[in-house]
């Protein structure tokens, strides 16, 4: 495997990244025993980066793992992966763990060293021809365990369903559970039904994400019609306009979802507006000292 020559951190130290190495007795290559988080950086400004490492810090509360650093120091550690990378645009990884332990026992370790990492990829945009026709997707029953609002490294469930996609030649795939939308293998999903945006609320079925978030603050500010509630699955099969968001796809109108079309077959009207939205928005909030056009 080629390793490109960039820089990563690993407990304090910044190294090239196919230097580094972590213990094979690391509870998070045994057990899937850790936690990330990814935060896009634009034009070198990390983008709400106070929100991220909130959510990273609340992952953490969640599997009973303290926090090795503070806000200001994660800050630090954010800022000297980005200053050291040769790209503006970044999508940086923090990944922590519990760290390596002998023997191998399910039982957290007393005390736990914890593993910290982090790495820097270009950032790119999506093409603009996803965003122009729009991207397929395909439907799955949500068979993940029940604490997916925590941003957990044991993503098996979610690999396994956005393979599935990928083998089918769609863009994701939409969860289902109970007869309810849940989220994707790897965004967060909304419809427009009659005029309106819906999408579920925060639960600890989905992950909510920090795009999730812009999407809903764009709507309120921009006053288009939006609801936050439970989605049926026949809402979702039955909807004018499908959207996955994430960090690295930012707003894609989702076009056919299991070879039916959604809507009239192409990105919706709706969907425009907000994309043009969130364009004005990045180039304003996330690109500071860059006016919107």
């Amino acid at each position: 495997m080629d390793v490109p020559a960039l820089t990563a951190y690993l407990n304090g130290r910044y190294a090239p990244l196919g230097e580094l190495s972590v213990s094979v007795l690391d509870r998070g290559f045994l057990f899937g025993d850790g936690v990330y988080e990814v935060i896009p950086v634009y034009s070198r400004h990390p983008f709400r980066l106070e929100e991220h490492l909130k959510r990273l810090s609340g992952s953490l509360a969640a599997i009973g793992l303290a926090d090795p650093h503070t806000p200001a120091q994660w800050a630090g550690l954010v800022a000297g992966l980005i200053e050291r990378q040769p790209f503006d645009d970044q999508s940086v990884y923090l990944q922590v763990t519990r760290g390596p332990a002998y023997p191998r026992n399910q039982a957290f370790p007393e005390p736990p060293q914890p593993t910290v990492f982090a790495f820097a990829d270009p950032l790119p945009a999506p093409p603009a021809a996803l965003v122009e026709h729009g991207v397929a997707a395909i439907s799955q029953p949500d068979v993940r365990w029940g604490r997916c609002n925590v941003k957990a490294i044991s993503l098996l469930a979610n690999v396994l369903a956005r393979q599935a996609s990928v083998d089918a030649g769609a863009a994701e795939t939409i969860l289902f559970r109970d007869g309810l939308l849940t989220e994707g293998a790897a965004s967060n999903i909304f419809v427009v039904a009659g005029g309106r945006i819906v999408t579920p609320a925060p639960s600890t079925r989905m992950l909510t994400g920090i795009t999730y978030d812009v999407v809903i603050e764009l709507a309120r500010l921009h006053g288009l019609p939006l609801q936050i509630r439970e989605v049926h699955e026949d809402e979702v099969r039955g909807a004018d306009e499908i959207w996955l968001t994430s960090s690295s796809k930012e707003i894609l109108a989702i076009v056919t979802l299991d070879g039916t079309a959604v809507g009239n077959g192409v990105p919706g009207p709706i969907y425009r507006q907000m994309h043009h939205h969130y364009q004005q928005f990045k180039v304003g909030r996330m690109r500071p000292g860059k006016a919107a056009s």
